[in-house]
């Protein structure tokens, strides 16, 4: 009976379920030491500024945090260098999509997205009923020219993850101009930049000038991931003001809280901390990337702080990593690991390469 109370689409959908715990993990398993590698998280933390920022932290817990996110607002605004009005902050970019979902779709629209992509897109328009349009990705890489045509009249969002997750793949800057030139007016484009930070490839799009070019632009960056403030839950979208000024409405009073804004301002303060973590990071990729390709593993080249290994024995490969004290991340059609510590990346590969050489190396077979 209690079906008969909530929105039929809901039915359809299972709530998210979060992995098992370290603790759990070593109790069942018998192990002592355990790594995660499955949530994309900075496995460096984040700034000694943050640590400090917090312990000298004084307030009335009692009050409500400051709504407007006043002080982080500017903050933010200066270093991407866009007026306050244009941003929009929230529990994490979750809470973002959230928003954006819930201001824009109907029962009688659509959005256009990749597959695989990140699934919160494809959630919250199911909740709103709106028609999700998945256009598979080549390689691994966005289909540009298949998404525009699937966009029509009744077509309000089309999400591009940038760098994909969780495939790590990019749309280059000279893409992503042709495909804005040709997307109506009245259909707005997200490009969630989450691991906007650990991007070094060249050609990746300068997207902030392109908000003067494109009302119907918005992008999406995170202190949960390069920041290391995962913990805090601090996110934030950049748009034209006018487009925030009418997602506000939607955005809950008090979002963030206290300690998360105090902790995102010291954040963006300790920028050499950022490029120690951006270069780690990289290291991290080219030992995965060489790895693979010395034992001719299909992968995706990365641009985030994660490589997706292609394989259609992810559930098996899962295990047998649980088992030797890691814990990745399987997909349908492969694994996504996050790039960790030096040492934890040098033990993961020796435990794939136990894998390949000694038990079962069809399991890294695409």
């Amino acid at each position: 009976m209690l079906k008969m109370l909530v929105k039929n689409q809901l039915l359809s959908l299972k709530a998210y379920e979060p992995g098992k715990t370290v603790e759990e993990i070593k109790n069942t398993y018998g192990l002592k030491n355990i790594v995660k590698l499955a949530s994309n998280e900075n496995p460096y933390g984040c700034s000694k500024k943050v640590s400090e920022a917090l312990a000298n932290f004084s307030a009335e817990y009692a009050l409500y945090p400051d709504g407007a996110a006043g002080r982080l607002r500017e903050r933010v605004a200066k270093h991407v260098d866009v007026d306050p009005k244009a941003l929009i902050f929230g529990s994490g970019l979750d809470e973002v999509i959230q928003i954006i979902s819930r201001s824009l779709l109907t029962p009688q629209s659509n959005i256009v997205m990749a597959a695989p992509s990140f699934s919160q897109y494809k959630l919250h328009a199911v909740i709103e009923g709106a028609e999700v349009r998945e256009v598979p990705t080549v390689d691994g890489y966005h289909d540009l020219e298949s998404m525009l045509k699937r966009v029509d009249p009744n077509t309000k969002i089309v999400w591009l993850c940038n760098p994909n997750n969780p495939t790590g793949t990019y749309v280059n800057g000279t893409s992503l101009k042709s495909f804005l030139q040709r997307v109506p007016q009245d259909t707005l484009v997200v490009l969630d930049e989450a691991y906007y930070e650990y991007v070094t490839a060249s050609d990746y799009p300068n997207t902030l000038p392109l908000l003067a070019e494109y009302d119907n632009l918005m992008i999406l960056r995170t202190f949960s991931k390069a920041y290391g403030l995962a913990g805090f839950r601090v996110g934030y979208g950049i748009g034209s003001p006018d487009l925030i000024q009418l997602l506000e409405v939607t955005r809950l009073p008090f979002n963030t809280n206290r300690l998360g804004q105090t902790a995102a301002v010291a954040a963006l303060d300790d920028e050499a901390f950022l490029q120690h973590c951006v270069r780690k990071n990289k290291n991290g990729l080219d030992a995965f990337t060489a790895f693979c390709n010395k034992n001719h593993l299909g992968f995706y080249p990365s641009q985030a702080n994660f490589i997706f290994l292609k394989t259609d024995q992810a559930n098996s490969l899962f295990e047998l990593l649980l088992q030797k004290g890691f814990i990745i991340r399987p997909f349908p059609n492969g694994v996504r690991i996050t790039i960790g510590k030096e040492e934890d990346n040098r033990q993961l590969l020796l435990s794939l390469q136990d894998i390949l050489d000694h038990e079962s190396r069809h399991l890294l077979s695409s």
